[in-house]
């Protein structure tokens, strides 16, 4: 079976990080894979490293005819069985041609860019729910979840960022975005004495944030790790992974704390309240609610029953249903159903 992938992404997000994960796991199971994307220094450095067949396009916007053209001519000289898009953009460039056109949803995309796509693969039930509601058929729209290829590694040192070995050390995985709602964790800790934050990632609210934690009286318990490509070591590392978004349609996070036996406090968004069972397998409390959040994290370290509970029964859901072979065993099962 050959695949031929698409993704317009341009930065390093939650998507562009899954596409490689993916592509490499087709790339284990010995699948024949064609991937486009949109020119990037460390996702190109990665499928080179792979060995996995690839070439850039531009992915630009409503004025790029370019891009779609070329995709028509790849798609003719390779001639896949199965057309898979990522995103919005990509999928608006879906070629035409003998062979099923998927697109995976891992957010609530508007359809219109989908109308191209003969079929829609969302990565949660809502996801799949959201786009029937808007028109797709049943049989047209397929349920394929993340997966996760964990490989732990030994915690950092804490006094690399000033931080007391006897405090709970609280981390959050991310953009400094507004829908991530870090802005809640800072002020959470106004609640949770003696807790240190960890905020490991970059984006445009890294000065709001820290004016906030300034403002909160917690700046010296806020260490900005800025971003990081060692998320193994720092879950090993932390007590605690804080998920505080406020729009999430899946987030891998959820699947990193339980494949790293950290337990996660996160808000009702979309992707954590399909996955989080409150109390079992995580904390979850509703969106932008400050006290509700510091309650959770405040339970959480209070209890060492309650720690070990979420600890052990998310490590189970993972290897359950969220590893690298189960995934590619679900994602083959659909591409033969559709051949």
């Amino acid at each position: 079976m050959k695949l031929m992938q698409a993704i317009g992404g341009a930065g390093n997000g939650g998507a562009e990080n899954f596409f490689i994960q993916l592509a490499s796991a087709f790339h284990s199971a010995d699948m024949d894979q064609h991937l486009v994307t949109r020119p990037h220094e460390m996702r190109d450095s990665q499928i080179k490293t792979a060995g996995i067949s690839h070439q850039n396009l531009k992915f630009g916007g409503a004025l790029d005819f370019v891009t779609p053209h070329r995709l028509r001519t790849i798609s003719k000289t390779y001639k896949p069985d199965i057309y898979l898009s990522w995103m919005a953009r990509a999928a608006s460039m879906t070629p035409s041609g003998p062979f099923p056109k998927l697109a995976r949803l891992g957010g609530y995309y508007n359809p219109k860019y989908f109308k191209k796509c003969d079929h829609l693969v969302g990565i949660t039930p809502d996801l799949c729910r959201h786009v029937i509601d808007q028109g797709w058929s049943k049989d047209r729209v397929h349920y394929v979840p993340n997966f996760l290829n964990w490989k732990p590694k030994p915690p950092v040192s804490r006094s690399e960022f000033s931080t007391p070995e006897d405090v709970p050390l609280l981390l959050a995985l991310g953009r400094l975005h507004t829908i991530k709602g870090l802005d809640i964790a800072v002020q959470s800790l106004v609640q949770i004495k003696d807790a240190h934050l960890w905020l490991a990632g970059d984006g445009p609210l890294r000065n709001s944030l820290e004016e906030l934690a300034i403002k909160c009286g917690v700046a010296n318990r806020v260490r900005f790790l800025g971003w990081r490509t060692d998320k193994e070591a720092l879950l090993a590392t932390a007590d605690i992974t804080v998920f505080p978004s406020r729009q999430e349609g899946f987030g891998n996070v959820i699947l990193e704390a339980w494949a790293a036996r950290t337990p996660i406090v996160a808000t009702q968004a979309e992707g954590p309240s399909a996955y989080i069972d409150h109390g079992e397998t995580g904390m979850l409390s509703p969106i932008d609610d400050i006290n509700a959040f510091a309650d959770n994290l405040k339970t959480l370290i209070a209890s060492r029953t309650l720690h070990q509970k979420i600890v052990n029964r998310g490590f189970q859901q993972y290897e359950d249903g969220f590893t690298e072979q189960i995934a590619v065993q679900n994602w083959q099962t659909l591409f033969r159903k559709l051949t």
